[in-house]
């Protein structure tokens, strides 16, 4: 198989589009449109189409965030497998790829991400991949896991 994360571009932007979780994760990460429009609005976000052998599977989205003085954190900040794709062990490859992606951009460091507590699925995957719990919150309410 051949694993790839590419840019959103205005070639690929219609197909990312049309991702769509399962039913039953939609209130646990925002649609693939909000996602871009946040995109837009911040520079430091990296819109991503994740892709196993040239077929597009999920997206995520990553950056440095921070106070634009240097200060900050990275965060892995969206991810999602198209439904009709999960339970392949796509989400966990992807996030292990996403991973060294961004610390070979970035430089290693820590990196953030949030989820749901009752996303029981995903924290598993993410304490997996060494991620924990830091007793802290983001904007929304979802709790905040550290890896490094």
């Amino acid at each position: 198989m051949k694993w790839d994360i590419r840019k959103v571009t205005d070639d690929n932007k219609k197909e990312i589009l049309s991702l769509r979780v399962a039913e039953e994760q939609r209130h646990f990460i925002e649609t693939t449109e909000e996602c871009l429009s946040e995109a837009e609005q911040w520079e430091e976000f990296r819109p991503v189409g994740l892709y196993v052998d040239g077929a597009l599977v999920g997206f995520a989205m990553y950056g440095h965030l921070g106070d634009g003085k240097g200060g900050g954190n990275l965060w892995i900040d969206r991810m999602l497998i198209d439904a009709d794709f999960q339970g392949k062990g796509y989400g966990s490859y992807f996030m292990e790829l996403l991973i060294q992606r961004v610390l070979d951009e970035y430089g290693e460091q820590p990196i953030y991400l949030s989820v749901y507590p009752e996303n029981t699925a995903a924290i598993r995957m993410y304490e997996k991949l060494g991620f924990v719990f830091i007793g802290e919150y983001d904007s929304k309410g979802e709790q905040i896991m550290q890896k490094g």
